[in-house]
């Protein structure tokens, strides 16, 4: 199942889409007992999995896309974690060494926005840059996971892109990441997450970044060098994984830094992020 998030009437629904952009089952018009926030409904379950999987079956409650506004499939994550340097040829086209483990920096559930939003071009920065990523979504709460019982903690996969100011997180605030990858609107996010185990394999996707239609970035995501279960394993060595909790995973080459002569991404620019078997996330900077 695709799950999404959307404004109804002024309220915040929770549904299923039936196509990846089509019409979209209202899970909260079949069941006034559903959460109406995605990260409630993961928190839920097991029994909530069920009742959504029946309101499909039924037939009943579907909605036209066109009659609401998609919102990201979770916008209050208890966590927005990122996986750095994750790429091996993103580490060639900056002649980087691989790293031996998962490099890992924040953003905020401030950073999130949804496909269609405006990508606010922030005054701070001169160097906006884009990087299109596969997401983990977190369904189960865990910590010290062993990698053999990860999946039992992921419930699927989101398509993200990593909005980047590179003049600080290169340059200024003295080499610290976070800065140049927390300001708000940069982890634009969606439309939908998709169930694990409706995608034939997360880690043999391909993946785009188009910026006014011209493609940047090109990638596969059988050169992840640190996988799913490896991502999952080692976070939570450190930290308590909680139902809604989000993992950028790292993003494959093309990025504007590291072009000859390096681009950017400027007001006005139209930039889509697209993973096979997920769909897509598209913002127009402003």
């Amino acid at each position: 199942m695709r799950f999404v998030q959307f404004l109804r009437d002024g309220r915040q629904h929770i549904g299923v889409e039936l196509t990846d952009g089509g019409s979209i089952v209202d899970l909260n018009a079949a069941d006034s007992t559903m959460p109406c926030d995605m990260r409630s409904f993961l928190t839920g379950g097991q029994p909530l999995l069920v009742a959504a999987k029946s309101a499909v079956e039924s037939g009943r409650n579907v909605i036209n896309r066109d009659s609401v506004k998609i919102l990201a499939p979770i916008t209050n994550p208890d966590k927005v974690l990122c996986i750095g340097m994750n790429y091996v040829d993103h580490c060639v086209e900056q002649n980087c060494p691989v790293p031996v483990e998962p490099v890992v920096f924040n953003k905020f559930p401030s950073c999130i926005i949804a496909t269609g939003d405006d990508l606010v071009y922030p005054c701070e920065t001169q160097e906006l840059d884009w990087e299109v990523e596969l997401v983990i979504v977190i369904g189960k709460d865990g910590k010290n996971i062993k990698k053999e019982d990860t999946m039992n903690h992921v419930f699927g996969y989101a398509v993200a892109h990593d909005v980047s100011a590179r003049d600080w997180q290169m340059k200024k605030n003295g080499g610290q990441w976070l800065l140049g990858k927390a300001m708000d609107c940069f982890c634009p996010l969606g439309a939908a997450i998709v169930m694990k185990e409706d995608i034939k394999d997360p880690h043999n996707l391909r993946l785009t970044c188009s910026v006014n239609g011209v493609i940047k970035q090109d990638g596969n995501t059988n050169t992840l060098v640190h996988k799913s279960e490896d991502i999952v394993s080692f976070i939570s060595r450190f930290c308590t994984l909680k139902a809604g909790d989000i993992i950028l995973t790292g993003t494959p080459p093309g990025v504007g830094v590291f072009r000859k002569p390096p681009e950017f991404l400027k007001r006005g620019d139209v930039v889509e992020c697209e993973i096979e078997e997920i769909g897509k996330v598209v913002n127009k900077v402003v």
